[in-house]
């Protein structure tokens, strides 16, 4: 069984995904509020000033940017937590069937796709560093620092985790069976995505030319998916992309922002750190997967049919 063909091992209502993203998204709200409360206090109580200050940018409310950190990632691990409950005991399948169609999940996988994206990014981001030394300020504080590289390698898989497994695993697997082909998941797992991320500053900052990286971004994750016959090279990259995001660069008007090491002090527009990514990057790391993990024919696992399999009890 390939891994869209894992949702068949349980129930496939069409109620069944529409209670469960309800039930999630109605989880985030919940999960909100100690975030709200402690930008509410971090103002006084001053209601005027919250709604100005702390629910458009809560760094000003004077919140602790690791503290703030958490409580968001906190608001991914209730979605991952509801997302595991109604795999369970809703679906009825293993939550393992969401990640990966292999016997086991390869960690090997995940930490090739860590390891090689985390360190492109490094090496990139220097070299933008070195080439432009007068756009950055050197932000390094000692206590802060390690506490936010502490919190950004033990939570923040749970937030790219929770959304992986909501896009490539659920919703892709969903759709999948819904469309009877792989090719119209693909499409709206990664539009969706992107179309998600629409929410950050960056986006106000940027415009909507933005919305090219963040869609080719679902698209890299939703291809290794589907080639892969798992998420493990996705999580891997996502994980390793936003922790290394968290501690290195951070700006004053990014959805992270926090005491990373150095501060990106220069004026925000689209250029070539926006879509040479996502045109030249991103199809070099297909190449290697693709050559590494012995990859073949693309236009069956990227557009073929979904059929039910026939299950031998």
């Amino acid at each position: 069984m390939n891994f869209i063909q894992q949702a068949y091992k349980g129930r496939n209502d069409w109620w069944m995904y529409v209670l469960t993203f309800i039930s999630i998204f109605v989880g985030i709200q919940f999960a909100s509020i100690p975030l709200m409360i402690t930008g509410y206090f971090a103002v006084d109580g001053d209601m005027d000033m919250f709604r100005k200050e702390a629910l458009d940018n809560f760094m000003k409310a004077g919140i602790d940017k690791n503290l703030f950190l958490g409580l968001m990632i906190f608001t991914f691990i209730v979605a991952l937590f509801i997302l595991y409950f109604f795999v369970r005991f809703l679906h009825k399948r293993s939550f393992k069937s969401l990640i990966t169609a292999r016997p086991e999940i390869d960690w090997k996988r995940f930490w090739f796709a860590f390891i090689l994206w985390g360190g492109t990014v490094l090496v990139l981001s220097l070299v933008g560093v070195y080439l432009s030394p007068d756009d950055f300020v050197w932000n390094f504080k000692p206590i802060p620092f390690f506490t936010l590289v502490l919190v950004s390698f033990l939570l923040l898989p749970f937030q790219t985790s929770a959304e992986e497994l909501v896009f490539r695993g659920y919703l892709m697997q969903g759709l999948g069976v819904l469309a009877k082909n792989r090719w119209f998941p693909l499409l709206v797992t990664s539009t969706a995505f992107g179309l998600l991320h629409g929410m950050n500053p960056e986006v106000e900052k940027l415009g909507f030319g933005i919305m090219v990286f963040y869609i080719g971004t679902g698209f890299l994750y939703g291809i290794c998916t589907l080639m892969d016959e798992g998420t493990e090279l996705a999580l891997g990259l996502h994980a390793s992309n936003n922790i290394i995001a968290a501690f290195l660069i951070t700006t004053n008007w990014s959805v992270f922002q926090t005491d990373a090491l150095y501060l990106d002090t220069s004026e925000p527009s689209l250029g070539l750190n926006t879509y040479l990514p996502v045109f030249v990057i991103y199809p070099i790391m297909l190449f290697i997967f693709s050559r590494k993990y012995g990859w073949e024919n693309w236009k069956e696992k990227l557009f073929g049919k979904v059929e039910e399999p026939v299950i031998i009890d």
